[in-house]
């Protein structure tokens, strides 16, 4: 019997993941890509422990975890360098099962892509979902080279996903958080520093290392919606941020203005009525946009697209439909917590006026002294998440 067949739209780490997963359960997999390559955009991505532990599902944890490069001390920072809360790798690592693993998308991306055959993933394909299909009759996608059907499509289009608009489109989408955000990858400075996250007057700043040696680093501030600089993002970012504790200055002197990447942040504010319709399953941004301040985006796709793919064994491709809506069931209720605590987290490492922003630090520094590691309070119930069955593992 020829395996079903299953159509990701999107090649981003929700796709490719989906798209590795769903193989392993017995689908025949196409990745549709619109971009001309699969280099990710983006710079760094952060794995905890609950992406790591879906990755094992498709054998892929462990070689995420080698890649760990936070060892010693690290914490939450005022601008002139003053510690709000620390923690260490190591005491994040025993309350997660697992450290705190930051890399590159890219290598992330070509992890995923080399579990696939070289003929799964089409790029400069763009695609548009013309049918989501029913218990009974197929999904249907429009490609520039004609129309595919396939008994299971799932939407891994990202924030402004296509798929989303012709499942739900009286929803109204995600909704512009009130501030925008820049990130980069650039050499380590040649002065040693902790990794940190720096909090002011509705500004943040974050900067870590990575395993190759480089560092990525990334801010945020308030702004208008769709606002840039006047001359570049670095002489913006050196506005903002030039006089802030050390490593922020060595790193922006060391940033190439071409190669910082500044977007708004977008979140569902409001949660889609479910995340299927027919034989067409949402995930990842396509379903739940967050901020970015739990760094729980990527993550979500990736337990989205495990959880998937355990719902969906090959044997439900007659009907794929009650998988789906058991999909749901278990994705819908997390990912609309993780997606109200990380706007939560968002307003509050925002705060505007110096008064306010100076509150919100000495609770931090109060609680933090009677409570170590507050820090990774935040992740509780969140990094801590189990696949639903077993890992290899486990």
């Amino acid at each position: 019997m020829e395996e079903p067949r299953a159509v990701v739209i999107g090649a981003g780490i929700g796709g490719l993941t989906a798209a590795v997963a769903l193989r392993r359960t017995g689908w025949r997999v196409t990745v549709l890509e619109r971009a001309a390559s699969l280099e990710p955009v983006g710079a760094g991505i952060s794995l905890a422990p609950n992406a790591q532990r879906a990755l094992d599902v498709i054998g892929l944890g462990d070689d995420v975890r080698a890649l760990a490069a936070w060892q010693g001390d690290g914490g939450l920072r005022t601008p002139s360098g003053r510690w709000l809360s620390r923690t260490d790798s190591a005491a994040a690592a025993r309350r997660f099962g697992g450290p705190l693993v930051l890399l590159h998308r890219a290598t992330l991306a070509e992890l995923l892509a080399a579990q696939l055959p070289d003929d799964a993933v089409r790029t400069g394909a763009a695609a548009t979902l013309a049918d989501p299909g029913t218990a009974t009759r197929p999904a249907t996608v429009t490609t520039p080279d004609g129309d595919v059907e396939a008994e299971l499509v799932v939407g891994a289009d990202g924030i402004n996903s296509a798929v989303r608009r012709t499942l739900f489109p009286a929803h109204p989408g995600p909704v512009y958080t009130g501030f925008t955000t820049w990130r980069m990858v650039v050499p380590a400075p040649s002065r040693p520093f902790a990794p940190h996250e720096t909090w002011g007057n509705a500004r943040l700043w974050g900067t870590h290392p990575l395993k190759d040696g480089r560092i990525y680093a990334y801010a945020s501030a308030a702004a208008p919606a769709g606002s840039r600089a006047p001359d570049d993002e670095k002489a913006e970012l050196l506005r903002r941020f030039g006089d802030w504790h050390h490593p922020v200055p060595a790193v922006l002197a060391a940033a190439e203005p071409a190669t910082i990447l500044r977007h708004d942040v977008r979140h569902m504010a409001q949660p889609l009525p479910a995340y299927h319709r027919g034989r067409t399953a949402l995930l990842g941004d396509a379903a739940h946009a967050m901020p970015p301040n739990l760094g729980q985006g990527g993550n979500q796709a990736i337990e989205d697209s495990v959880v998937l793919a355990h719902h969906l064994s090959a044997a439900a491709a007659p009907d794929p439909t009650p998988a789906l809506a058991a999909y749901t069931r278990e994705r819908l209720p997390r990912t609309t917590d993780v997606v109200r605590r990380s706007a939560r987290t968002a307003r509050m490492a925002l705060l505007a006026g110096t008064p306010a922003a100076a509150l919100r630090d000495g609770a931090l520094a109060a609680v933090s002294r009677l409570a170590p590691g507050l820090l990774l309070r935040s992740w509780e119930g969140i990094a801590d998440w189990q696949p639903p069955h077993r890992t290899y593992a486990a």
